[in-house]
């Protein structure tokens, strides 16, 4: 017993030299920041995005829809498809492990949908410890450049082209985060219309925020809520717009112009 007892102490005492011994890590490319801080002083934008206007003639709207986590609304998917309706879709590495059917249907009809970057866990891109919507923020630089980089590796990992749109969780970033992604090489993805507030409205409601889009809009949905009403007013909304003319278009097809410094 008394051997036990030395021999323990002797580990207990040694443990903590031991550690004391290693050299300190520190980051090599981005700056150490403060442990916390409040929403109060973490500023924090919402940019909108605008395709260009087509003027005369049939008026310009571009759809962009959330793919976030969960699974997909059939209702969405088979109106684009059946009715050949280009969409810009922000798929996240979590929706991509979970819907290989529909990745499949995607990358069949490349001439529909464009798929663009919406990270790697759902993460919203701000660079400081905050909260956004309940939501903890990816909180430093690193963890903003794993969301936006692990979110591309996943989807070139499936056979989905490098992508160059980058739309966060929450759409709400960080002016400096902003300024981070943009140097990785990515335009950062606002809306004009929010179309489905997170897929929460009411299908009438949603038709509502549609017939609001006007020219040269980007209209922001969710598409990965399949049993959500607002899916159904998604559907019927994008019907009623092909009805009165509207020209769809992707991001990728048309120049358009962001806030913030997301696009220029």
């Amino acid at each position: 017993m008394n051997r036990f007892l030395l021999t323990s102490a002797f580990l207990l005492a040694a443990v903590p030299a031991a550690f004391a011994a290693e050299p300190a890590v520190k980051p090599v490319v981005w700056p150490q920041l403060p442990p916390k801080a409040t929403a109060s002083n973490v500023k924090l934008v919402e940019p909108h995005l605008h395709v260009n206007r087509a003027g005369k003639g049939a008026p310009r709207i571009a759809l962009t829809f959330d793919a976030c986590m969960g699974k997909t609304d059939p209702r969405i998917l088979s109106t684009l498809v059946d009715h050949r309706i280009p969409a810009t879709i922000f798929v996240t590495a979590r929706w991509l492990r979970s819907n290989p059917e529909t990745l499949a249907v995607f990358l069949a009809h490349p001439d529909i949908f464009e798929l663009e970057d919406h990270g790697q866990n759902h993460i919203p891109a701000v660079d400081i410890p905050t909260m956004v919507y309940g939501i903890p923020a990816a909180g430093s630089p690193q963890a903003v450049a794993q969301e936006v980089k692990g979110g591309a590796d996943a989807m070139i990992a499936a056979g989905i082209p490098q992508p160059h749109w980058f739309r966060g969780a929450t759409a709400k970033y960080s002016l400096s985060a902003i300024a981070q992604i943009r140097g990785m090489g990515y335009r950062i993805a606002g809306y004009s219309v929010n179309g489905d507030s997170g897929s929460l409205l009411p299908a009438k409601m949603v038709e509502k925020q549609y017939a609001s889009a006007r020219d040269g809009d980007v209209i922001i949905s969710h598409i990965n809520q399949p049993t959500h009403a607002a899916g159904e007013g998604v559907a019927a909304s994008i019907l009623a717009l092909k009805a009165k003319g509207v020209q769809f278009v992707r991001l990728q097809d048309i120049p358009e112009q962001g806030d913030d410094d997301t696009t220029n």
